[in-house]
């Protein structure tokens, strides 16, 4: 594998991932917004954790131990401790640990997805993967370089038509390279953008624009995609911090003919949302690799959307959301009224469009399971 061809993009190595090191360390207002970030609210707190991060930054020299170290081994831990009741892996024991894996998964969070897949991974004493961000995420260099250094591989989206193409053929010939060549693992999520209605479909286009970049070599699309080694991951979360913010979003867009035009710093301010907030129990799934001969984008995209499905772990609050939009009592064993009550009122103060939205946002995986086991009877 020739790195000098994705040096822009891939996470960083060697002398490139000690310069960010030197340039993190040197950023120490910064860390202290970082440590806030992981729950450190108060001045001493904040000024432990931006300490500790520190020290450990100092013993890392690749992007593989700074996950062990650093991100899986002791950011993560401490958001989970804070801002959830319970965190839960079902999956990945059977995974091999000397192949690489293409995880494709749900999208709900910015950051924590592929970091609790990674905190997942690492529980199940398997290998840690790279992770697909887009550019749009990158607002100065100190955040690129946390990305990079963490195993960030950077998606550049804000391209025109032409040029959009062709970096994304680099990219697949990246992601191949990686999987089948390196036998490293990276995760991707299922389409651009985190799914903002609770209704989790693959983008059938990531696939193609993988087949298309190793068109030329005579490889079959059915044969390709078993090289990637598929593996889809379902990761749901009992309470979503940012549920409201993206049911206004998708309200504004579905006045505006589907535009919306985001305030600088949003996506920060999400990210930071998504950390900080309590998610109540968090559950990541970690499905089966794909070994069903699959000859179209769409046949393994709906192979993959079969798993996150079925494999998707429903909260309360899904079933309480399902049987207050369906009017029924179907899923009432699954909490008390109280509970439901409790949840309903959250969301009382929204005007009904907006209300609605976002209880659907949490009943869509129920409808989502129940149409699968539907299709398999």
């Amino acid at each position: 594998m020739n790195r000098d061809l994705y040096r822009d993009i891939e996470p960083y190595f060697g002398e490139d991932f000690d310069k960010a090191i030197e340039r993190l360390l040197s950023k120490r207002e910064y860390l202290g917004g970082f440590a806030y970030m992981i729950g450190g609210s108060d001045i001493v707190a904040a000024s432990s954790i931006v300490k500790e991060i520190i020290e450990k930054m100092k013993t890392v020299h690749s992007y593989d131990e700074f996950q062990h170290v650093i991100t899986a081994g002791y950011l993560i831990p401490a958001v989970v401790k804070r801002t959830m009741t319970d965190f839960t892996i079902s999956g990945g024991e059977n995974l091999d640990p000397k192949k690489g894996y293409l995880f494709i998964s749900n999208h709900r969070d910015i950051i924590l997805d592929c970091t609790l897949l990674d905190y997942a991974l690492l529980h199940r004493n398997k290998p840690l993967c790279e992770m697909a961000v887009g550019d749009n995420l990158m607002v100065n260099q100190f955040v690129e370089d946390l990305l990079r250094v963490n195993g960030g591989i950077i998606v550049k989206r804000t391209l025109p038509m032409r040029e959009k193409f062709l970096e994304s053929l680099r990219l697949s010939e990246y992601f191949i390279e990686t999987i089948s060549e390196e036998n490293k693992s990276i995760w991707v999520a299922q389409k651009s953008g985190r799914s903002k209605d609770g209704l989790d479909i693959t983008n059938p286009a990531v696939l193609k624009m993988l087949y298309l970049s190793k068109r030329k070599s005579g490889i079959t699309f059915a044969d390709l995609m078993k090289k990637c080694n598929i593996v889809p991951v379902s990761i749901s979360y009992q309470y979503d911090p940012n549920d409201i913010d993206k049911g206004r979003e998708e309200i504004i867009k579905e006045q505006n003919e589907g535009k919306y035009e985001k305030k600088k710093y949003e996506d920060l301010i999400s990210m930071v949302k998504g950390i900080r907030c309590f998610k109540g129990n968090v559950h990541v799934a970690i499905g089966t690799p794909i070994e069903k001969e699959c000859n179209t984008p769409e046949e393994i995209s709906r192979e993959i959307d079969k798993q996150i499905h079925l494999n998707y772990h429903l909260f309360d609050t899904n079933y309480i959301a399902y049987d207050y939009l369906e009017n029924t009592d179907k899923f009432s064993s699954y909490y008390t009224p109280t509970v439901r009550d409790s949840f309903i009122s959250k969301f009382n103060h929204l005007s009904n469009n907006l209300r609605s939205f976002v209880l659907n946002t949490y009943a869509n995986p129920v409808r989502s399971y129940l149409k699968e086991k539907e299709i398999e009877a």
